[in-house]
């Protein structure tokens, strides 16, 4: 099985992207190792320095072999205080003199990675006891000594993440759009060969029949000719109008419009092919202000195309409905049918150029891909939405919403 490069490219990029992100993370980790290493070795040598300067005041000392007091506390406060300073060590504290069997109340001071402790031993004859120092917010420090750069880090972490999944949307969307394409081009080739055929089939008919002298026939194959031609001429211009549209280079020429009148009239010119089909198609235009401000031309190619599906993608007798009402100063269009009805996967994507159903049953269905994306086009340039609701085997609901003019 040949694997498809797009799909290896995004494997590999995959791939990359959680190496990188992998050792990001690592070295945030260790970098925050590094800053609380570098943390215990000042709260260390702050309170080895403070154990020595106790040692050294030779009152202090004395005073602690009695009881620890108001001044003795204040002397050591006042130590901590210089060589924290001195250390450039900005961090709030508390400290304690407990004997070390005695317990560490938990609701008072943190778990024993914020606390630090020096045997008084040296100081003091009362042996067992201890100098216990807590930093409540050390956590905290250690991520803001990290600062900017573990800031940086992670908005940089996140904008890659934002990036490579968009680039990846992107990479589908344009894989997609590629294969719509390419089944575009194939499909129109294949429609436009069909009358090109025909044209040179009935030019070879005439040359022969010119010969032979048989206006009857040589009247048939021009009409033949001249037939062919004009569907060659509407699929030419509707790929044509497509594209201009989207260039925004087919000027709307608004009027007001009395929408149900542009129905009916559109219903008249196509109530041949649903006739043919021996199809039924319901009108109940009970919409009280029908009036909008648009291009006739436009809306009615529009509302054509819709009648049109419903009649190409209906069973054996087409049964369809138009119906319209006012809502919220709106006018409320719906085409629906009772035909082949669309999958839920495919509804989100048939307005898209070039997409067509793929047909499991129905191969007779010829098409472009364009009509719909052409609809949504022209709805949308007139301020209105278009909304499709389909159930396999139940039929289609497409739902026009227009402004009042």
């Amino acid at each position: 099985m040949k694997l498809n490069r797009t799909n290896i490219f995004i494997a590999t990029s995959m791939l990359a992207l959680v190496f990188v992100l992998i050792i990001q993370v690592s070295w945030l980790f260790e970098t925050a190792k590094n800053k609380e290493e570098l943390f215990n070795e000042k709260a260390n040598i702050v309170l080895a320095r403070t154990t020595e300067a106790l040692l050294l005041d030779k009152e202090t000392c004395k005073n602690m072999e009695v009881c620890v007091g108001k001044n003795e506390t204040h002397k050591i406060d006042s130590l901590f205080r210089h060589y924290m300073n001195f250390y450039n060590f900005h961090i709030d504290y508390t400290f304690e003199v407990v004997k070390q069997t005695a317990p560490l109340p938990q609701n008072i001071y943190p778990t024993d990675p914020g606390c630090y402790k020096k045997s008084l031993d040296e100081v003091s004859n009362r042996n067992g006891w201890d100098l216990k120092l807590f930093f409540p917010n050390r956590n905290q420090f250690i991520i803001a000594e990290m600062g900017r750069m573990f800031i940086a880090s992670v908005i940089l972490i996140l904008i890659v993440l934002v990036l490579f999944w968009r680039t990846v949307l992107l990479l589908v969307k344009e894989k997609q759009l590629s294969e719509h394409t390419t089944d575009f081009l194939n499909n129109m080739t294949h429609e436009f060969k069909t009358p090109l055929t025909n044209i040179a089939l009935a030019g070879k008919m005439i040359i022969k029949d010119t010969a032979n002298k048989q206006e009857g026939k040589i009247k048939h194959y021009s009409e033949i000719i001249l037939a062919e031609n004009e569907k060659l001429r509407l699929q030419v211009e509707q790929v044509l109008s497509m594209t201009a549209l989207e260039r925004g280079e087919i000027p709307l020429i608004k009027t007001e419009l009395d929408f149900n009148a542009l129905i009916t009239d559109c219903v008249k010119s196509i109530s041949v092919q649903i006739e043919n089909k021996q199809g039924d198609l319901k009108l109940n235009l009970k919409a009280e202000n029908a009036v909008v401000t648009g291009d006739k031309t436009h809306l009615t190619n529009a509302l054509s195309n819709l009648i049109d599906n419903a009649i190409k993608y209906s069973k054996e007798k087409p049964e369809m409905g138009i119906e319209t009402f006012n809502r919220d100063g709106n006018l409320i269009v719906q085409i629906y049918d009772k035909g082949i009805g669309i999958e839920k996967e495919y509804q989100q994507k048939v307005f898209d150029k070039f997409f067509r159903v793929p047909m499991g049953d129905v191969h007779n269905v010829k098409g472009f891909g364009l009509g719909l994306a052409y609809i949504k086009k022209i709805i949308e340039l007139h301020q209105g939405i278009i909304e499709l609701a389909s159930e396999v085997g139940k039929g289609t609901t497409f739902t026009i919403t227009l402004p009042n003019a």
